[in-house]
């Protein structure tokens, strides 16, 4: 695909205004400024791609809250928010409000990115015929992306069986301009079970248009597979999510990191990402109030607002270099002493949304839970994989509890706590694994404008 960053980041300005308020914590409120009749050329169709591609790296998505949101609601022995921002506080304690601002934004952020890709698609005739199928195929991942995040974030988990009646969130499939502004042209709420189904569909769509490898660092065939098992796995479709997991091993394209320290804080992709979100000193998901490193970074590079639960390192044996990827240093408010994930400590690094750690250890579950032997290997050499680039010593059996332990070992501090907690319907923090307050509530601002939204209960 020819790409021209100048053209496209100055068209991206005008598609896109993000206007944070003035001392107010993540008050930040995304406004689509595109008309249908803007939008004329090649260009800019593929313009408003690379915008969604930024909305994925702003801080309502991959830059902050996709990954650090999930992480303050599944705390337990991972991490202690010990910051000043009582809507960050309020979501680590599991007693939100329905206008908590992590809530808002994350809402409205997460429906900025499915508007323009959206758009994308929507106009998707207008791209030069040459990149068309790959660009269709960006916007569908992204739009799954979303959509999937929004649902787990604030529906009931899709393993509680009665997904087919919870309230998911709206599914959005056309661009703003197309809806009315009449009541009944505001979305409903669609169940979990139907959510689930367009994220599913919308990948299966993007995967034969996308490129096994993409220059600009989008997505990929094996950025969508490695999604579309994240999405089988917390359904509780074993055997497919075991598929997904093991084209993307077999495709060759994707090997660990030498080190577990060398696969984070890079400028650009590992040879182990999947997909990722690029970070510059221009373009990033937050430097001062906002950001995985503001939060998770030692004061003074960050806040140090996110500790490390000192329970963590009892996951550890003492060859495990995991255990010992953590700096001693201070939060904001001056505590001193205290533990931080080295992953997120610089600036304007790669955040890496999709491993191919995560994709052994996936298969080597559901191969284990359902019998199978998908990928020709056995459920203890997958988990022994990953183990034995950590240094950690080798298995010689193992149970479903060993690939959980070694999830919060492999993935602590990428959010994939609660979606694993969720998924095998293990308590958090005392409350039942479906409790009303381990959801986000549908924020107070969208019900008031749209009447066709139902609260989430509890709130």
């Amino acid at each position: 695909m020819n790409m021209k960053p100048i053209t496209y980041i100055l068209l991206f300005c005008a598609a896109i205004v993000i206007m944070p308020a003035c001392n107010k914590k993540l008050d930040v409120q995304p406004q689509n400024n595109l008309t249908a009749d803007q939008i004329k050329t090649s260009d800019d169709v593929i313009a408003i791609l690379f915008g969604a591609y930024s909305g994925l790296q702003s801080p309502g998505a991959f830059g902050e809250g996709y990954i650090l949101t999930p992480d303050l609601l599944a705390s337990d022995s991972q991490v202690i928010y010990q910051g000043t921002f009582t809507d960050y506080l309020n979501v680590n304690n599991k007693n939100m409000v329905s206008t908590n601002l992590v809530a808002t934004n994350l809402w409205g952020f997460s429906y900025s990115i499915i508007n323009l890709a959206n758009t994308v698609i929507d106009k998707i005739s207008l791209v030069d015929s040459a990149d068309r199928g790959t660009v269709q195929g960006e916007a569908l991942f992204i739009r799954a992306t979303a959509h999937f995040y929004l649902t787990g974030l604030f529906a009931k988990p899709y393993s509680d069986g009665n997904a087919t009646t919870n309230l998911g969130v709206p599914i959005l499939l056309k661009p703003t301009y197309v809806y009315d502004s009449t009541k009944a042209g505001k979305p409903a709420r669609s169940t979990v079970d139907q959510v689930y189904t367009q994220v599913i569909n919308d990948l299966l769509a993007a995967i034969p248009l996308l490129d096994s490898n993409n220059v600009n660092y989008g997505a990929t065939v094996f950025s969508a597979k490695a999604i579309l098992s994240r999405v089988y796995l917390s359904m509780g479709r074993y055997t497919d999510a075991a598929n997904q997991a093991n084209d993307v091993i077999n495709s060759n394209l994707y090997t660990l990191s030498t080190l577990y320290a060398k696969e984070f804080n890079n400028d650009g992709n590992t040879a182990e990402d999947l997909f990722a979100i690029q970070n510059t000193s221009q373009s990033n998901g937050g430097t001062s109030n906002n950001g995985l490193t503001t939060f998770y970074a030692s004061a003074p590079s960050g806040r140090g607002e996110v500790v490390t639960d000192p329970n963590y390192f009892n996951f550890f044996e003492a060859s495990d270099t995991r255990g010992t990827f953590f700096n001693i240093g201070k939060t904001d408010a001056g505590a001193t002493g205290v533990a931080f994930t080295n992953k997120w400590m610089t600036f304007f690094k790669t955040i890496p949304v999709a491993r191919l750690a995560e994709m052994y250890l996936t298969r080597g579950e559901c191969n284990l839970l359902t019998g199978a032997s998908i990928g020709g290997v056995t459920p203890l050499s997958d988990i022994n994989t990953v183990r034995s680039r950590a240094g950690a010593s080798t298995l010689s059996s193992v149970g479903q509890q060993d690939f959980i332990d070694e999830r919060f070992r492999e993935l602590a501090f990428e959010g994939d706590r609660y979606w694993t907690l969720k998924r095998i319907h293990q308590n958090i923090s005392g409350l039942s694994y479906d409790d009303n307050m381990l959801i986000m509530p549908i924020p107070q601002s969208e019900i008031d404008v749209n009447k066709n939204l139902v609260q989430n209960q509890g709130y």
